[in-house]
């Protein structure tokens, strides 16, 4: 692979034509793409790791993927600074950086209600309606876009058909920004087989076009049918994802009292070691601890920056090369990588397995079965021109001119109804399955 055309500023869909806007570059308007999207919005109600809480210091999607978007833009910076000599003449580290930056912005763009429980949710839905006949009108790639539902995918779609110019390029970001987006360039035919985050991948047999048309136009070398190496920056995403979700999920734990400040301080000064903050050092005993680690977690940020910078220029010839072997934090060096890890860790030890998340997930998997029962039985009923019940019509009613066509082929149809259950909020969703039930909340 190469940076010219790895850096691609041409537009998927349409060509806009037009003199370039003063101080505003294709990669600035990317970033405002996404930033006044419908969906980018609606991040602000849809859960991150813990239930959307009355706390206002607990992360959402929204307030993460805005702090990713702001580590992976430093990151892309240093690393266009340490390889300038090595880039297109045109491009400087500020390119390289919002390149980053917008795809850290819809790096969660698709996800469902209810995270991660939310993905699972879904699957484990089509896996029940798979054995009730539901999906037997597919072919096999189709039936595991479902089977093995992956907002990653999901996101793709938002991107290139379902914003702004629906179906028609979608958002119409340039070939780099969509590259940087692709953590997983290749379809649910790969989910299991490659071992590497296993259930991962990035686009639906739907959007296979489209993905084609990104890998050929950045020039990604196809390494199996419907799989292609990912580009460099995908890495520098990935990246400012694990930092700040390491990071931001030890500042949650201590916010709903799951974690003790003293642990996770000795994490962060077993990183920074002697290099902290003069502020930090004038803290007095009634400085409040939220105010202690905003100030460790700063300086902590800048250390696990500048180690994955410097680990994507020393790995840069398998980056380009498209070989390089898992992430870009196991290849960073030691105290960076374990402060990384034993984050994760702690997390999923201390963190992951609190009641109230995991009523939240439970609750998840009943609200997303009444809606897709709802929405996909309306699909199905109507598929070939039947005529549905009173009921699913007005389920369809719902949905206005986004209702799938009756002659549509199932897996279109069943598609549209992710596109409108995948959108929603977490209270969305759980208010309009309410009223599906007939348990709607008195006025």
């Amino acid at each position: 692979m190469d940076w010219h055309s790895l850096l691609s500023r041409e537009r998927l869909g349409k060509p806009v034509h037009g003199t370039e806007e003063l101080g505003r570059s294709p990669f600035h308007k990317d970033h405002d793409r996404v930033i006044f999207s419908g969906a980018f919005r609606r991040l602000g109600r849809k859960t991150q790791v813990h239930p959307v809480s009355s706390n206002d210091h607990i992360h959402t999607r929204l307030t993460h993927s805005l702090e990713v978007s702001c580590v992976g833009r430093s990151l892309a910076m240093r690393v266009g600074e340490m390889l300038r000599g090595e880039l297109p003449d045109w491009c400087d580290p500020g390119d390289l950086g919002m390149i980053v930056q917008s795809a850290c912005l819809a790096h969660d763009i698709g996800n469902p209600p209810f995270g991660h429980s939310g993905e699972d949710a879904i699957r484990h839905w089509f896996q029940q309606a798979g054995e009730r006949g539901w999906l037997d009108d597919l072919e096999d790639d189709q039936r595991n876009d479902f089977l093995h539902f992956e907002g990653n995918a999901q996101g793709l779609r938002v991107l290139t058909q379902l914003e702004y110019h629906q179906f028609d390029g979608g958002m119409r970001l340039t070939y780099a920004t969509l590259g940087t987006y692709l953590k997983y360039p290749w379809t649910s035919r790969h989910a299991d087989a490659l071992g590497y985050k296993k259930h991962k991948f990035s686009c639906y047999q739907s959007e296979l076009p489209v993905l084609e048309q990104i890998a050929g136009k950045l020039g990604l070398p196809q390494l199996e049918e419907q799989r292609w190496a990912r580009h460099p920056l995908v890495y520098l995403m990935e990246a400012a994802d694990d930092i700040c979700y390491g990071l931001i999920d030890l500042e949650d734990g201590l916010e709903m009292e799951l974690l003790d400040y003293g642990e996770v301080e000795a994490l962060l000064l077993g990183l920074v070691g002697d290099d902290l903050p003069e502020t930090y050092r004038q803290l007095g005993p009634n400085d409040s601890r939220r105010r202690k680690l905003a100030i460790l977690r700063g300086k902590a940020i800048e250390h696990l920056t500048n180690a994955a910078a410097r680990a994507f220029v020393d790995q840069r010839d398998a980056l380009l090369a498209g070989t390089l072997e898992g992430d870009l934090v196991e290849h960073m060096q030691g105290p960076a990588r374990y402060c990384v890890q034993q984050a994760k860790a702690t997390a999923r030890e201390k963190i992951f397995q609190d009641k109230r998340k995991t009523l939240h997930e439970i609750g998840a998997y009943t609200t997303l079965e009444i809606l897709l029962n709802a929405f996909c039985g309306a699909a199905r009923e109507q598929h070939g021109g039947r005529t549905p019940s009173f009921k699913h019509r007005r389920v369809l009613d719902l949905l206005g001119n986004n209702a799938p066509d009756p002659n549509w082929p199932l897996y279109r149809g069943y598609l549209r109804m992710l596109d409108f259950i995948a959108g929603m909020t977490d209270s969305y969703a759980s208010e309009m399955a309410l009223e599906l039930t007939g348990r709607a909340r008195p006025m």
